[in-house]
């Protein structure tokens, strides 16, 4: 197989890349794979300790230049790894993952132009399988990981010819076709990155492969959302900096996609129709600007809104001042959504969130009524594709 590049934020991950990186060290079929790591942050003496074992494990590091001051994010520490890659080929990896036996070989022998092949993740069963990960026990944290168990459970699998449709981390696939879509987007700083640029890949006509017998062993977001967890305690427990950024990345990733994430059980993603959309509200509220701010791509409403542009423009790529606007102001949008806060229901914000497979099926400029919405539908343009590109 050709070389390839795995590609490793660590966020204060000491403790995973002490596991991780001697798995594909040991596991990998070609043992001069490159290896990049990325120090997003570092109070736990990542660092130090890299460049400790940096040549034992044939590895190069980076280090966020403002490190203890401001976080690259995710989606950024990746495509630094992949633009400083020399390989055609990349593979992104987890930090809380250790590589099977052969995995890397499994899933090469997949991989063509315009294809991106993703491994088998073995989890221990704390979260609900739709069919697209195995479920079995081999340690819940890096420290109690069995090696020797996994292994074996691997080598049996090592045979297996089952091949499905969809994507999850590890993935891998040509880093020139990666540049060309422009990488990870910026906005979503920490989460929900792998959903917009799986979102982009599809609508960019790439074919998603998940060979069974590529497999790793993931310890379910132990290097993010649990990674103050200790052995001791609940292992679901999600830390608060978690929620708040999963929290800000979601409404960014409805603010672009008009959706919510959305695939198939095994993992394909699907991506809803979107349209030019515009939706005026009276009788409102702040709580309720807050709520259907990210559906529309204007903002016409009956309250001042200055306070609520103060408080969230932080927080998203999306100007605020240019996006809301008076009620009395003409939306100019080609589906124009009117709502009353007086009469909207959870049963209409469920509408709001299809409204674009609403659209589609309608198929016909004129207007028409869904629960308590007034849709007005002046042109029919699905605008999607404009977001393959970063």
């Amino acid at each position: 197989m050709e070389k390839i590049t795995f590609c490793i934020p660590s966020k204060s991950n000491l403790r995973y890349l002490k596991t991780c990186i001697p798995s594909i060290r040991n596991n990998a079929y070609r043992k001069d794979h490159d290896i990049i790591i990325f120090v997003d942050s570092d109070d736990d003496g990542t660092v130090e300790w890299l460049e400790q074992v940096k040549e034992q494990y044939n590895l190069i590091y980076y280090v966020n230049p403002d490190l203890g001051r401001r976080l690259f994010g995710i989606g950024k520490a990746y495509d630094y790894c992949i633009e400083h890659s020399t390989t055609d080929i990349f593979m992104i990896f987890h930090a809380d993952m250790m590589l099977g036996i052969n995995a890397d070989l499994n899933a090469f022998k997949h991989l063509k132009n315009n294809t991106v092949v993703c491994s088998t993740r073995v989890e221990p069963p704390i979260h609900p399988n739709a069919g697209e990960k195995i479920l079995q026990h081999f340690g819940m944290w890096p420290e109690e990981f069995k090696s020797k168990e996994f292994n074996e459970f691997v080598e049996l699998q090592l045979n297996n010819d089952k091949v499905t449709e969809g994507i999850f981390a590890p993935w891998m696939m040509y880093k020139d076709e990666f540049l060309k879509i422009g990488g990870h987007d910026s906005r979503l700083h920490s989460a929900r990155e792998d959903s917009d640029v799986f979102n982009r890949l599809l609508l960019g006509g790439f074919e998603f492969i998940q060979p069974w017998n590529s497999l790793v062993y993931h310890l379910t977001g132990r290097g993010g959302q649990f990674q103050h967890g200790k052995v001791t305690q609940d292992e679901t427990q999600k830390s608060d900096e978690w929620r708040r950024l999963m929290n800000n990345s979601t409404r960014e990733f409805i603010r672009k996609w008009k959706s919510t994430v959305k695939h198939t059980p095994l993992m394909k993603p699907i991506v809803s129709p979107i349209y030019n959309i515009g939706i005026q509200i009276v009788n409102s509220n702040e709580n309720l600007l807050e709520a259907l701010e990210p559906w529309g791509h204007n903002i016409y409403i009956d309250l001042d809104y200055g306070n609520y542009i103060d408080k969230e423009q932080a927080n998203t790529e999306d100007n605020l001042v240019l996006k809301i606007s008076p009620i009395d102001e003409k939306p100019k949008n080609d589906i124009v959504i009117r709502i009353d806060g007086k009469t909207f229901t959870q049963q209409d914000y469920l509408y709001l969130q299809e409204i674009g497979n609403i659209v589609s099926k309608s198929g016909e400029i004129g207007k028409f009524k869904v629960g308590n919405l007034f849709v007005e539908i002046n042109k029919i343009e699905e605008i999607q594709s404009n977001l393959i590109q970063c």
